[in-house]
């Protein structure tokens, strides 16, 4: 299975590929960082992002697509523009018809560190470990859109089987009320 990370941003947005072979190895296949001039009209720096959000899709022909979910942040201009950048990735998506799966902040660092509280160095130095980097990426924005991929592989096809379990509960539960 082949996961495509995005850290969405509007001045970075990063971008990582992970490869899950068949002996559950992790590989890492791509990763990079979009930028936009923060002087640039904010339509067109989401049309910045929706084209080179394309151009990896095609390249790397990604399974699913792990986008970081924004809960909130003190900063409330940067937790918009954060998810104005999450909404290009999901759209595309959609039109695309590859499944998306939002993982928190928290949920990354603990799948990836074991601590939910760990902080970026930690988590750029399992990323690095997981994948046998030789060098962490930089900047964080890439190195956090692996730590994305490397989650849905591990905790995605699990939280995938719930949904899954908890749809056919509900199925059954309206069949039983109709009767």
């Amino acid at each position: 299975m082949r996961v495509l990370g995005v850290d969405p941003g509007l001045t970075r947005c990063g971008l990582g590929i992970v490869d899950k072979s068949s002996t559950q190895k992790l590989s890492m296949v791509g990763v990079g960082v979009i930028k936009t001039p923060s002087d640039l009209e904010l339509s067109r720096r989401l049309l910045e992002l929706e084209t080179q959000l394309l151009i990896w899709i095609d390249k790397y022909k990604p399974d699913v697509i792990a986008v970081e979910r924004v809960f909130s942040q003190l900063n409330i201009r940067t937790a918009m523009a954060t998810g104005q950048a999450a909404g290009v990735a999901l759209l595309i998506a959609a039109r695309a018809g590859i499944p998306v799966a939002m993982h928190t902040p928290t949920e990354v660092k603990a799948a990836v560190t074991g601590s939910g509280r760990a902080d970026k160095k930690q988590v750029a130095l399992m990323v690095a470990k997981l994948l046998a980097l030789k060098e962490i990426p930089k900047p964080v924005d890439a190195t956090d859109a692996l730590a994305l991929a490397i989650c849905h592989h591990w905790r995605g096809s699990g939280n995938a089987r719930i949904e899954i379990a908890v749809a056919k509960e509900k199925a059954r539960r309206m069949k039983v009320i109709k009767k």
